[in-house]
């Protein structure tokens, strides 16, 4: 009996650019505008959100690692400040954590990039190119911001002194290595309006590229 070959492009998923940017660069707004263009979004960030919603076993081992009373809200949610705080003040708790969950966010990720349908994807991660995740990219995509609307668009969405924002800032890769590592830029620095132009003009080369 003849084994057919599946190796022909229709069996492959669509390409993927890989979307980054540092905290308050404008991520979200640049991948919900290509999502509103028909593109599939994959976004970690999500993703790591719902693999620690209740009644996830990842949620309860979570709980039973910190303790209930420290990491969940009334509600049984996860209390994800309370989390961050914990972790960000011990580097072994951060890496029992990271060891958790990565394998989980990996593995859904990758499940619904196959799943798109689009003529390529959007996988949004804030440490696409720190995590090594930029290697299942055709192309990286960076939403460049300067450092002080960062600051300040960051403390407005989330509650945040400018020195928590700072402090986040550093951990993070720097700028210059960020633009260095892009293959397509992005910079929001502007109004909203020309946001959503430089992504519409990034969506019809991608078309172009991708051979739509």
């Amino acid at each position: 009996m003849q084994t057919e070959n599946k190796t022909t492009s229709e069996q492959l998923p669509p390409p993927v650019v890989g979307l980054t940017g540092g905290i308050g660069s404008g991520k979200t707004t640049v991948s919900d505008t290509f999502a509103d263009l028909g593109i599939t979004v994959v976004d970690t960030d999500v993703i790591a959100r719902q693999v620690v919603e209740p009644g996830t076993q990842a949620l309860t081992r979570i709980a039973g690692h910190f303790g209930s009373d420290n990491v969940l809200q009334a509600n049984g949610a996860l209390d994800r400040r309370a989390l961050r705080e914990i972790i960000f003040t011990s580097p072994e708790e951060k890496q029992w954590l990271e060891a958790l969950l990565h394998p989980l966010i990996r593995k859904e990720t990758m499940r619904q990039i196959q799943q798109s349908q689009s003529t390529y994807t959007i996988l949004v991660s804030a440490l696409l190119l720190e995590s090594g995740q930029h290697q299942w990219c055709q192309r990286v995509l960076l939403v460049d911001t300067p450092e002080q609307q960062q600051v300040a668009r960051t403390v407005t969405r989330d509650d945040s002194t400018p020195e928590q924002v700072e402090s986040i800032i550093r951990t993070q890769m720097s700028r210059k290595d960020r633009l260095s590592l892009a293959d397509d830029i992005i910079v929001n620095d502007n109004s909203l309006d020309a946001l959503t132009q430089a992504v519409k003009l990034q969506h019809k080369a991608y078309l172009e590229l991708f051979n739509a």
